[in-house]
């Protein structure tokens, strides 16, 4: 398997930071967590993730439906009904959400006393500032 530097700058980097674009997203797996073995409608799906607005849980949808990560089935009666549910391939990410969400668990606390450490040392020439603030001047690389 290529390691991470070669993916980066191999053959296709700009498809591999696309698709770690999008893996990597503040939703993506929330939602093919959330979806798990299940077959969700949108209001399901969006009453289980806080924070969701409808435009991004619909851009998101879309996205993953787009790279076939989970597929869209519309049933054809009055009302509309819309489910959605993961495929083959999204179940392989699932794995891969599941370990995140349980990295994060483990280690949500000792994050939140890194950030009030590091924010209770910020530069005394700029009090305000919060640890995931950018430096004003500073370009990111």
């Amino acid at each position: 398997m290529p390691s991470m530097h070669q993916l980066c700058s191999g053959e296709s980097p700009e498809l591999f930071r696309s698709l770690m674009s999008r893996i990597g997203d503040k939703w993506t797996l929330l939602v093919i967590g959330v979806l798990g073995n299940d077959r969700l409608r949108f209001t399901e799906i969006a009453d289980t993730i806080p924070g969701i607005s409808r435009r991004m849980l619909t851009v998101t949808l879309r996205a993953l439906e787009r790279d076939g990560l989970l597929s869209r089935t519309v049933y054809a009666q009055v009302p509309p009904r819309v489910e959605y549910e993961v495929t083959d391939l999204g179940r392989s990410l699932q794995s891969v959400a599941f370990a995140v969400g349980d990295w994060v668990g483990d280690h949500q606390q000792t994050i939140v006393e890194n950030r009030r450490s590091f924010d209770a040392a910020a530069d005394p020439a700029d009090p305000g500032r919060q640890a995931d603030e950018p430096i004003s001047g500073a370009q990111a690389h």
